[in-house]
């Protein structure tokens, strides 16, 4: 059995931790066993290794994500990347063409579709072990996994079995779905057994080949790549789940949350302060998360999230936070914070001049024994000041060692890294015509390959 992990969204009901590159699925908040702070993705690949599933686990994501699922989980995760952000159908049919063109996986092996962030007790997992068994059981097209509804909820799908489904053969059949009813309407669809939809579900790798053939797409992964940008951004739910002719559901009584929203993710916060600052002890269920620098203080505000990135600032009632989402548009701006596989930045300011073009500066940090890739820019010089720490620099194949205080001039369309020895952190001045990822040109990714690129190519 291969499960997939869908990891995409930009979690912008969690504004202002998560941004288009930083996920909710990435945000440190939650206390791990060992009592350190982790994500809901480190949560979870612990919780596949404890279940016995990290070895056939594949992570499906866009470009934007690759850096922060390696810093957090471990460059050993497989991912399949998405050549751009579409909907979980093309991102399911891209995995489909993966484990079938390049991993060799068997038409007949079960592959179970799941996020990457749920909040669930560990023998979640091998309730989705079952789903193998029900597939064969059933003869359905897909098997689904529902939760059994605590209390009726206006935020969930429903998944609505069959009048005459009897869970007397561990699963149920399925009649329809209904997406988000009002509250009287889903305390009505709970007395018809009907369970939540947390976007499990499983099929054969053959059900998923064929149906990409049927509808004359591709089932090789490097033409489906070619072809990704055609495919009809829509949901594998509306293409594919509610098309299907026989579906199956078993049922998973066990804890199970959506951390999507401030209200449901601070109650699963054991600290009601992270970073600095204080709150009042008249103010009840409050909670503070500060990512800045300076101190932050909560007085008199209960039942309030306040949120402080280099994003922006956060205060709301915990009961409104769900719509932040919509406040925020008028806001939209490039991330001014990312966590990469090599350490994290944080844009400190960024100017536009009519004459003289853009100019951007940046904190960056990069653990020790980690490296930037060997690259260059076509439209920017950058000068590094260096703060913190030792590394080796390289400039057009030339490598010395550098500490703090070192200043390094960067000119535009010179090939250039840098590997930390100790911690390092850098100020980062670009100037140029146009600041953005593109004018990225990466040669080597690991130190290894940019030796021994600079060794054939030193003058």
């Amino acid at each position: 059995m291969k499960l997939v992990l869908l990891s995409g969204g930009s979690g912008k009901r969690l504004w202002p931790l998560s941004n288009d590159s930083r996920s909710k699925q990435f945000l440190k908040v939650l206390k791990s066993e060992e009592g350190t702070m982790e994500s809901m993705v480190q949560r979870v690949w612990g919780q596949l290794r404890k279940a016995g599933f990290r070895n056939d686990a594949y992570i499906a994501t866009g470009k934007a994500q690759v850096d922060m699922i390696h810093s957090q989980v471990g460059m050993e995760a497989p991912i399949i990347v998405e050549p751009e952000r579409r909907d979980t159908f093309p991102a399911i049919a891209l995995a489909a063409a993966y484990l079938y063109s390049i991993e060799g996986v068997s038409v007949n092996e079960t592959v179970a579709v799941l996020p990457v962030d749920p909040y669930v007790e560990d023998h979640f997992f091998e309730r989705i072990r079952r789903l193998e068994a029900v597939i064969g059981q059933s003869c359905a097209d897909l098997a689904l996994m529902g939760v059994k509804p605590t209390y009726p909820s206006e935020k969930y799908g429903y998944i609505v079995p069959t009048e005459t489904a009897k869970e007397t053969s561990n699963y149920l059949t399925v009649s329809h779905f209904i997406e988000k009813p009002r509250e009287d309407k889903a305390a009505a669809l709970i007395e018809q057994s009907a369970l939540w939809n947390c976007g499990v579900f499983a099929f054969k790798l053959d059900y998923m080949i064929n149906l990409l053939a049927d509808k004359g797409l591709p089932i090789q992964y490097d033409e489906m790549l070619k072809q990704y940008g055609k495919l009809p951004s829509i949901s594998f739910d509306y293409e594919v789940v509610e098309k299907a002719n026989r579906i199956a559901v078993i049922p998973y009584d066990g804890y199970w949350k959506d951390l999507g929203t401030w209200n449901t993710l601070t109650e699963e916060v054991e600290s009601t302060i992270i970073g600095h600052g204080t709150v009042s002890h008249d103010s009840v269920n409050t909670h503070l998360i500060n990512e800045l620098d300076i101190p932050v203080a909560v007085l008199g505000l209960s039942n309030v999230i306040v949120s402080t990135s280099p994003d922006g600032i956060l205060v709301a009632d915990k009961s409104a936070s769900p719509r932040v989402k919509d406040l925020i548009k008028p806001l939209e701006q490039r991330p001014m914070f990312e966590e990469r596989r090599w350490g994290t930045y944080r844009v400190l300011d960024y100017k536009k001049f009519p004459d003289t073009g853009e100019v951007l500066t940046k904190r960056i940090c990069i653990m020790a024994g980690k490296n930037l890739s060997y690259q260059m820019h076509f439209k920017r010089d950058e000068v590094w000041t260096v703060i913190a720490g030792e590394g080796e620099f390289i400039l057009n194949e030339q490598i010395q060692l550098i500490r703090a205080g070192d200043v390094l001039k960067i000119p535009k369309e010179s090939r250039h890294s840098l590997r930390a020895i100790r911690d390092l952190e850098i100020i980062e001045v670009q100037t140029g015509s146009e600041l953005v990822e593109e004018d990225i040109i990466r040669l080597c990714m690991t130190w290894d390959e940019i030796i021994d690129y600079c060794a054939v190519h030193r003058g």
